[in-house]
């Protein structure tokens, strides 16, 4: 027996989601079905992070252990015949049985996309959240430094987690600027930590762009982190937007 761990690039529209769900097609349920028809054997992938319906990955970690006589840098060409092609197996590799993706230090990178113009894009729309209303990024990069550091991020959770604890580490928090197409302008929240409660980067962006749009001052963050309160941020972004980018081991 031996443990494969995968590199994983997807486009998560078609997608309830990473995790598993009953009646519902999924990033997992996908890869398990994958692995079946090549190896024959039934199998359940354990992935680095569970992303919500819609959003996407770079490179999602995921491993699954089989006795199956391919050697591991081979099992990213023989799934990828077998998969479809809004999913992508970038690398493959064995690793220590013992090695598990989310009982590992690591760090995730996450990016949320935002598409600023006086119209949409039809060629955004998947993969960037679309406001016509101008943001001020200098507001939102001020607004963003009271989150880095480790804080009770109870406000910027999902009601419905299942945590034990709200306290998380953010790295570092950026918010860029790119020249995008047709005279609009993409925004970029780039968000780096250890860990991420449900819905946490999305309540982040969703808070960031109020705070661009001039109806949340910068400074108000800091007391929305202190009142952990989830009424008191911003709304939920669109899942759109958000794409796991990067993760790598500490």
């Amino acid at each position: 027996m031996k443990r494969i761990m995968l590199t994983i690039s997807y486009d998560g529209t078609a997608y309830s989601g990473w995790q598993i769900q009953s009646g519902r097609e999924t990033i997992e349920g996908v890869l398990n079905r994958c692995i079946f028809e090549l190896t024959g054997e039934r199998v359940e992938v354990i992935g680095a992070s569970r992303t919500d319906a819609g959003v996407h990955a770079l490179g999602n970690i995921a491993v699954f252990d089989t006795d199956s006589s391919i050697p591991a840098e081979k099992f990213s060409y023989a799934l990828n015949r077998g998969l479809p092609e809004d999913i992508r197996i970038q690398a493959a590799k064995e690793v220590d049985g013992t090695f598990h993706p989310r009982r590992c230090e690591s760090r995730k990178t996450y990016e949320y996309r935002i598409y600023n113009a006086p119209f949409s894009l039809p060629v955004k729309r998947l993969y960037a959240y679309f406001t016509y209303v101008p943001l001020d990024t200098e507001l939102m990069r001020r607004g963003a430094a009271y989150l880095v550091g480790e804080h009770d991020f109870k406000s910027f959770c999902s009601v419905d987690t299942q945590a034990k604890t709200t306290v998380r580490r953010l790295d570092s928090i950026e918010v860029k600027e790119e020249k995008g197409a047709a005279g609009g302008r993409e925004i970029v929240i780039q968000v780096a930590g250890r860990g991420f409660l449900y819905n946490m980067v999305r309540i982040i962006a969703g808070t960031l762009i109020e705070v661009g749009r001039g109806q949340i001052p910068p400074e108000r963050v800091k007391d929305i982190l202190e009142v952990c309160d989830r009424q008191a941020a911003g709304p939920t972004a669109p899942a759109c937007g958000l794409t796991l980018v990067g993760y790598e081991f500490l």
